[in-house]
């Protein structure tokens, strides 16, 4: 836990992308106290044609470098922790490798413990 899926637009560097998920990997270690080597992330790149996003809903200016992020978690965390990640991500990124704070969209989908298999068919956060 957690599982983090980015979906960007095709042609970045390898670079590019290993940056994204250090830098959320960090932002997760830090505000939700997630094991460093507790790392699961798929990157999927996509055509112009099949990033489909709102260029300006409530008044945000994206542009062609817009990152979505959702990231499946457990249902455990407060609001504060929650307000603190987003922005704790977006800081990272804009660090490096240097999104745009408006291009970072970030979706949280709050499970149970007991929704997580890490592998062996075993529920290993269950109760």
């Amino acid at each position: 836990m957690p599982l983090t899926r980015i979906s960007l637009r095709a042609g970045q560097s390898a670079e590019y992308r290993k940056a994204l998920t250090e830098g959320i990997q960090r932002s997760l270690v830090e505000i939700f106290n997630v094991p460093k080597d507790d790392i699961f992330m798929l990157i999927t790149e996509h055509e112009a044609a099949n990033l489909i996003y709102d260029r300006q809903y409530l008044n945000i200016e994206r542009s062609d470098d817009f990152v979505a992020i959702q990231l499946a978690v457990t249902n455990s965390r407060t609001l504060e922790q929650k307000k603190a990640l987003y922005k704790r991500i977006v800081d990272e990124l804009a660090e490096s490798p240097g999104v745009r704070r408006e291009d970072v969209f970030i979706n949280l989908v709050e499970v149970a413990k007991e929704n997580w298999s890490f592998g062996n068919g075993i529920a290993q956060y269950a109760l």
